[in-house]
């Protein structure tokens, strides 16, 4: 028996559903909660129409600056990505998830440095803070940072999630949302012939699932957004967790299907019980004995950096 309405707007009465692209037009035509935008995101808007005019006036100031060529093209990466930000954030009633520059991942000071400057962007654009999530890798210098963020009021999104205690540790600094990445934990395993005999056994499915479970036993406000999928399938199991945040071309797919979504993930009631903090030394040995974790948080920042500089690569073939 078929449903009446889409499996996307089922998922949307189950989980607040984020879009996975900064593409203004999927984000117009799909209307998300949360959208967001990074070094790619951008460097592929520098050839759309509707962000012409925000380049052409970014690209002009960078004609009048001065200073060191490499700082001046930073300046025009993070107006660029800010401005992109701003204009998608119009299109939206939630948040704008803004990535720090990957290159800093491991710098706890430089990345406070970065997200303050994005807030004060966004300010002058018009978009208050609360409407901007500070999007940073969840390395132990990164959630030092957040920590830091979110005492100021600034709500970060600590991404490449792949670990319980990297999670946890996340929590107790206070980070607004988590973003486990299902789809490159599955690839982890299938890579090593590891391939799962149903969606209930799928690797990055079970973990996202352990840590929402865990985080509501313990009482833990951080929203859990499951990110990274490679099928509506491991977009249906996690039904029901806090945020999805999903490709335009699954989002596609799941408002094309009219069949039964039914829910995953339900929150239960805390127990109560208390935990030790993660500490630097426990988060360092947990990442260092999950093999899958440390190649993937590893090899995620590498690709983030590459990203950036290949941004910084055309802003600097643009202004000559």
């Amino acid at each position: 028996m078929t449903m009446s309405v889409s499996k996307l707007a089922q998922l949307r009465e189950l989980s607040v559903v984020v879009a996975d692209t900064g593409d203004y037009a999927a984000i117009e035509k799909l209307r998300p909660v949360d959208c967001t935008t990074n070094p790619t995101l951008v460097k592929k808007a520098l050839d759309l129409p509707v962000y012409a005019e925000l380049i052409e006036a970014d690209l002009a100031r960078a004609a009048g600056a001065s200073g060191e060529p490499a700082a001046v093209i930073d300046d025009i990466a993070d107006r660029l990505t800010v401005g992109i930000g701003a204009m998608l954030s119009r299109l939206i009633p939630g948040r704008i998830s803004t990535e720090v520059d990957a290159d800093k991942s491991h710098d706890t000071a430089a990345t406070i440095a970065k997200a303050r400057r994005f807030i004060a962007l966004y300010a002058e654009a018009g978009v208050p803070k609360e409407k901007v999530l500070i999007k940073i890798a969840a390395t132990w210098e990164g959630i030092e940072a957040a920590r830091v963020l979110q005492a100021e009021g600034i709500d970060c999104n600590l991404t490449l999630i792949f670990n319980p205690v990297q999670a946890l540790a996340c929590a107790e600094a206070g980070a607004f949302l988590i973003s486990p990445f299902v789809g490159r934990i599955l690839d982890w395993y299938v890579a090593r012939g590891q391939t799962p005999a149903s969606i209930d056994e799928d690797p990055g499915v079970v973990f996202v699932r352990g840590v929402y479970n865990e985080f509501k036993r313990r009482g833990i406000p951080t929203v859990v957004m499951g990110a990274s999928f490679r099928s509506t399938a491991q977009v249906e199991a996690l039904a029901g967790c806090d945020r999805l945040t999903i490709s335009p071309e699954l989002l596609e797919k799941l408002d094309a299907d009219h069949g039964a979504l039914p829910r995953q993930l339900s929150p239960q009631p805390a127990d109560g019980v208390t935990h030790a903090a993660v500490t630097a030394e426990s988060f360092a040995a947990a990442i260092a004995a999950d093999a899958m974790a440390e190649e993937k948080l590893r090899t995620g920042i590498e690709g983030f950096v590459k990203d950036l500089d290949g941004l910084r690569q055309m802003i600097a073939a643009r202004i000559g």
